[in-house]
């Protein structure tokens, strides 16, 4: 493996970029992970030469679209039907048991 790869991604870059996350790699991560980001950055190189400006920018291959029903406010239960079948009900709250010792 040569030290410098073609996007030019060295393996004392990498430890670099490590020690500025706080990640500590060992010799042989150091090793995998050189030559892997460099195919990375050559990937991303490629698809930025095919990218032009009249190509809008996606995040998927597929258009998607939001299954989701529209953010609407609608009534809800009063505090008295949401408590109507509450097994314990304290102060206008559901009671549930302690999970925790006194001494926590």
């Amino acid at each position: 493996m040569s030290e410098q790869d073609a996007a030019g991604i060295t393996r004392a870059d990498v430890a670099h970029l490590a020690s500025l996350a706080r990640i500590s790699l060992s010799d042989g991560e150091l090793d995998r992970l050189a030559p892997e980001l460099s195919v990375i950055l050559d990937s991303v190189a490629v698809v930025s030469e095919v990218a032009d400006a009249d190509i809008p920018p996606t995040s998927h291959a597929v258009p998607l679209s939001n299954v989701f029903r529209a953010d609407e406010v609608r009534p809800g239960l009063t505090p008295e039907e949401a408590l109507a079948m509450a097994p314990a009900v304290e102060q206008q709250r559901f009671s549930v048991p302690r999970i925790l010792g006194e001494e926590q």
